[in-house]
């Protein structure tokens, strides 16, 4: 058990900690769970497990809190809960799938509608793929922020094939691993989150010659190869329009330089107007690491992802003969009818956060079983940054900042 987990006291199985989908995700295809309101679940593999033990200091800023390993997962069906949130209970010990106790019977019409299931699930994703970019309109005057939890449709599918492969391989194995990570956006009320592959090349050094090959295609066919990095995943929000914009890793794939950076406008862009004092602070985090990644040796970040999370909430700003206080009960409907006096802006832009994550294919010199050992700098990943920083300044001054 982490360090940090000694005092919590897990409950007992018939009152286990539900793991739900963690509705923030918009790219990978590893599904992340939420454990609590800033902790996440990832699913344990020793190469990234490895990483984040052994993560520099100077690193740590630009990756989630790491908060160690701890128990695995027992799948149980809750019918308490709504089918999005029933799928997955957090225990401390080894157990079995409820089924295994029931009748044979109703375990063979149980198998027989988790195939249905499994095959609606395969035209789902395929519908997905073909839907790239969608929209979603939200009720600007409800609780944003509980709204999302029932849009993201690559966090719903994620978590639907993460369960799906877990009850298929449950008869050879029941108990499933996690390392604990900071939730990034557990501190936004309505978190924009751009996913960004990073760096030339994808593939680990472990990786077979099919899979090789495959990653080295979609490098070539996207702007990994040109400028270092894609897009994997988009979800904002656009104040000016009430709608979510989710765009999904097939889009970012087809994206052409100039595609990339639109897709970058629109990011930062909330439907009225680009959001300037983001651009900053971005900038300057994108400098602070690219400095840092220019000081590790022998790193390589084999198909990691850069995050950049800022609130897409807005928030009233007093004017300038106004009292702080007489804004602590405004409610958005009232801003907007006293438009004279109020002005919706933008929370604080120090809350925009740049982040690496994923870390499965990583390797340096480390790890000591890793065969191939490389020499210098991340040149791929540096050279992605250096794109990203030349792109974002150019929408900056393009912008009139």
């Amino acid at each position: 058990m982490s360090p940090a987990f000694r005092t919590m006291d897990v409950e007992p199985r018939t009152k286990g900690i539900l793991l739900e989908p963690f509705v923030h995700q918009v790219g990978g295809h590893s599904c992340v769970l939420r454990f609590n309101e800033t902790t996440l679940c990832k699913p344990l593999i020793p190469r990234e497990h490895q990483f984040y033990e052994t993560l520099p200091a100077e690193m740590r800023k630009f990756t989630p809190q790491y908060k160690g390993d701890h128990g695995s997962v027992d799948l149980v069906d809750n019918s308490d809960c709504e089918p999005k949130s029933k799928l997955l209970r957090w225990t401390n010990k080894k157990h079995v799938l409820e089924a295994e106790k029931t009748p044979k019977d109703w375990v063979r019409q149980h198998r027989k509608e988790e195939k249905l299931k499994s095959h609606k699930l395969e035209e789902e994703f395929e519908w997905l793929k073909k839907s790239e970019v969608l929209y979603y309109s939200v009720e600007k005057k409800g609780n944003i922020s509980s709204q999302l939890k029932h849009y993201n449709p690559w966090s719903m599918k994620c978590h639907q094939q993460q369960l799906q492969r877990m009850k298929e391989n449950a008869k050879h194995r029941n108990q499933y691993k996690f390392i604990l990570l900071e939730n990034l956006t557990s501190r936004y009320e309505v978190p924009c989150v751009l996913d960004l592959k990073m760096g030339t090349r994808q593939h680990g050094d472990d990786a077979s010659e099919e899979k090789a090959a495959n990653q080295i295609r979609k490098c070539q066919q996207s702007t990994s190869a040109v400028i270092g990095v894609r897009v994997c995943g988009m979800q904002v929000y656009q104040a000016g329009t009430g709608q979510l914009m989710f765009m999904n890793k097939y889009h970012g794939r087809k994206l052409s330089v100039q595609g990339f950076k639109e897709a970058l406008f629109q990011f930062f862009h909330n439907g009225r107007c680009l959001r300037r004092e983001l651009l900053g602070p971005v900038l300057k985090k994108l400098t602070e690491l690219k400095a840092v990644l220019e000081r590790q040796e022998s790193y390589r970040f084999y198909s990691s992802s850069l995050l950049v999370i800022y609130d897409g909430k807005e928030w009233p700003e007093v004017a300038l003969d106004s009292d702080a206080e007489d804004l602590e009960d405004l409610s958005e409907e009232s801003a907007d009818e006293s438009a004279g006096a109020y002005a919706y802006k933008p929370v604080s832009a120090s809350s925009v956060d740049v982040r690496m994550i994923d870390f499965a294919h990583t390797t340096c010199r480390l790890f000591g079983e890793d065969s191939v050992v490389h020499e210098g700098q991340d040149a791929g990943y540096i050279f992605g940054l250096q794109s990203l920083i030349d792109i974002v300044t150019e929408i900056s001054e393009e912008s009139g900042e």
